[in-house]
């Protein structure tokens, strides 16, 4: 096993095809296959699952590939820090935004750590936040902004704050125009559109509307933030959002967004990583870069409709104040 096997596989791995592995390492594909047999030869591990659809790590697999992620970013790091002189973070850091969060914070973390950090690359996933949940599972993510504030088995979680939603579209009855709210009782019945049935917004939505004892009219799942804005935008249809999703898009003519209450709606948002993933001094300062430039957007206006959580109390046991010595007669007595 070397190096470049490592490379070989987790390319495979990211790119969920030999092919497409191979046009961007600029092997063979004949060759790339071999490679990896091998690599299943000497650990006595089948990696990947072949289909139709492409190839997929098994378990054994996607334990190798966090293995490998690892090998390979802090084989990056030597380079760069030595050829640095070392004392500046450097390496790679993935992360993952759900696309509502990407609109908002995205390209600002790319400018904060250009400018703080030259040293560090990152690499930025934007999806709907179950594949962003899937990503950061697997190892594929350092980093990841996800719907919830509450650990599970492996991941760590920093909450963030808290994100209203509001609807976003015209159809709206006993609604005026300057109305910046909207009880839920006048959204029975509205023809709305949101993402499939296992998306977390759309069982918070389905729970709320139960809940409020209100009919909710979904008349299509779609899992395409530009698309719903679209719908929205054109009268056909509302949605349900949070304000950062209007933030950085451009409308020929916005529409109405006014927050939903009675009750109202809101979802925690927190920074998570997985722990079987080992952290760098780069995941680190990238890490604090993004708390630190979300409170910076806040406090700002540039991002609106969130409340920022209060950061974790770290409780320090009290000093038990200077011991007196035991004499040494008392000692020996004792």
């Amino acid at each position: 096993m070397d190096v470049r096997q490592l490379k070989y596989f987790v390319t495979i791995v990211d790119s969920c095809s030999l092919s497409k592995a191979a046009e961007r390492l600029f092997v063979a594909q004949p060759s790339l296959s071999q490679q990896i047999l091998n690599l299943e030869a000497e650990l006595k591990a089948q990696l990947l699952i072949r289909s139709p659809q492409g190839v997929a790590p098994t378990e054994a697999g996607k334990a190798l590939y966090r293995l490998s992620r690892d090998v390979l970013r802090r084989m990056d790091q030597i380079r760069q820090e030595v050829q640095e002189g070392g004392g500046s973070e450097s390496g790679t850091v993935a992360i993952g935004f759900p696309t509502t969060i990407a609109s908002t914070l995205a390209a600002p973390l790319f400018e904060r750590v250009r400018q703080k950090y030259p040293g560090i690359r990152l690499q930025i996933f934007e999806s709907m936040s179950g594949y962003i949940t899937e990503l950061l599972a697997n190892g594929r993510l350092d980093l990841a902004i996800l719907f919830r504030d509450t650990e599970s088995l492996g991941v760590s979680v920093h909450p963030l704050f808290d994100e209203d939603l509001h609807v976003v579209g015209y159809p709206v009855p006993n609604l005026g125009e300057h109305d910046t709210t909207c009880p839920i009782q006048f959204l029975g019945n509205v023809p709305m559109v949101a993402p499939g049935p296992t998306n977390g917004l759309r069982l918070l939505i389905e729970r709320t509307f139960s809940r409020a004892g209100v009919d909710l009219n979904i008349v299509a799942d779609i899992d395409s933030l530009p698309t719903m804005l679209e719908i929205a935008e054109s009268g056909t249809a509302c949605t349900i959002l949070p304000a950062s999703a209007l933030a950085r898009r451009h409308f020929q003519k916005r529409p109405p967004i006014r927050k939903v209450v009675e009750p109202s709606m809101n979802r925690p948002a927190s920074l998570c990583w997985n722990n079987s993933v080992p952290t760098i001094a780069a995941t680190q300062v990238v890490r604090s870069t993004m708390v630190e430039l979300i409170a910076e957007l806040h406090s700002a206006g540039d991002w609106q409709g969130i409340t920022l959580r209060e950061p974790p109390v770290v409780e320090i046991a009290p000093d038990p104040g200077p011991t007196t010595p035991v004499p040494r007669e008392k000692r020996r007595k004792a």
